[in-house]
């Protein structure tokens, strides 16, 4: 089997709520993704998906993905697909770093190998765990009581895990966090998740204000070694996400004992082949795992659903459904939420197909 076509298309994904807003002010109204096609001399096709959340939250953005496809693509024709391993290897070889670009065609390619061998992706990263799985759901920084009611809104549509977006000022997250956690359950678990938004004092100030309050801290401050210094003044769970971004600092943080939970998202590592790489590590080293993206339409959501189904459920502390939060569908037959539970589709492949009508002309074409 041989790439005898790369194309890309963009894609703008608006949200139901009119606004995601995290830390330091940031907020993004409409995503911009990027889906990727990849067709080969066999007939079989497959696709994947990138979107970065903005430019100003990690080292990609969404113009980045199609000008660096279109600087990797044409190696790429002739390459046998499926070859996962050997095709990541050589991607990295033809161009250095930017494993957001090959996030969506590596994605593809697993669609592709879950077709030829007539398997969902999850069978092929592990096997399916149970019949579905538990997301959490992100909630835009706002003041702490409609915080609260959204959290409310959210519970009552079945989710049992919330991400609260912090990173403010400490006194309105101190404010925050006890005013959702007053009207969850006991069994229902949070997060507060800063993205690096306090500076430490700010943090240590945080975790002391909401001490006897039970709630998970997630990613306080800009550095690796400020985080490690909250952490170690606080018994809460901590969360590492921003700066998990390869094998070497997922061993790091093992070593330094930085975190009883890291986030795993699939662009950051360059597609599922390298985040399965990471989650299979973390099953090895006892870590839980978030496993997601950085945002996205159907077709990451069917990704992660297969990378997240085939995670044993103890150390899948949660996943997301993307989808759910945007107005435009990408794609038919992605996973939806149920109760704020997901399964990943028994079809072959991702079981997802593009919906083309929606996504027009593609705006990267290389062919053989």
């Amino acid at each position: 089997m041989k790439i005898t076509r790369i194309a890309a298309w963009q894609v703008d994904l608006p949200l139901h709520e009119g606004s995601y807003k995290w830390s330091g002010g940031k907020s993004v109204d409409v995503f911009d993704s990027t889906v990727v096609r990849i067709e080969t001399d066999t007939g079989l096709v497959g696709h994947g998906e990138v979107c970065p959340l903005g430019p100003f939250y990690l080292a990609a953005y969404a113009s980045g993905v199609r000008a660096g496809i279109a600087e990797l693509g044409p190696h790429l024709i002739g390459k046998n697909p499926i070859q996962l391993g050997a095709l990541n290897d050589f991607m990295d070889k033809a161009m250095k770093g930017h494993p957001y670009v090959k996030s969506g065609i590596d994605m593809a390619c697993w669609d592709l190998l879950g077709k030829q061998a007539g398997l969902p992706v999850c069978e092929l990263l592990g096997g399916r765990y149970g019949e579905d799985f538990g997301l959490y759901r992100a909630i835009s920084q706002q003041p702490a009581e409609e915080m609260a009611k959204n959290v409310e809104s959210y519970r009552n549509e079945g989710y049992r895990r919330f991400q609260l977006k912090v990173g403010g000022n400490p006194d309105e997250d101190i404010e925050r966090i006890h005013a959702v956690r007053a009207v969850l359950e006991p069994t229902d678990k949070l997060v507060a998740d800063a993205n690096t938004g306090w500076l430490m004092h700010e943090a240590a100030r945080v975790v002391r204000g909401v001490r006897d309050v039970d709630v998970y801290i997630e990613q306080p401050c800009l550095s690796y070694e400020e985080c490690l210094s909250i952490r170690r003044r606080t018994d809460h769970p901590f969360v590492m996400d921003e700066h998990i971004n390869s094998i070497d600092v997922l061993l790091k943080a093992h070593s330094d004992l930085a975190a009883d939970v890291v986030n795993i998202k699939i662009s950051k590592f360059g597609g599922l082949t390298r985040a399965r790489q990471a989650r299979d590590l973390c099953l090895s080293l006892g870590i839980a795992m978030t496993l997601e993206d950085s945002w996205g339409g159907d077709i990451i959501t069917a990704a992660i659903s297969h990378l997240a189904h085939s995670t044993p459920p103890e150390f899948l502390f949660t996943s997301t459904d993307f989808n759910s939060y945007v107005t435009v569908s990408n794609a038919t037959g992605a996973p939806q939420r149920e109760n704020g539970r997901m399964s990943a589709s028994h079809e072959p492949g991702l079981g997802i197909e593009p919906r083309f009508d929606v996504l027009g002309d593609p705006v990267v074409d290389i062919r053989a």
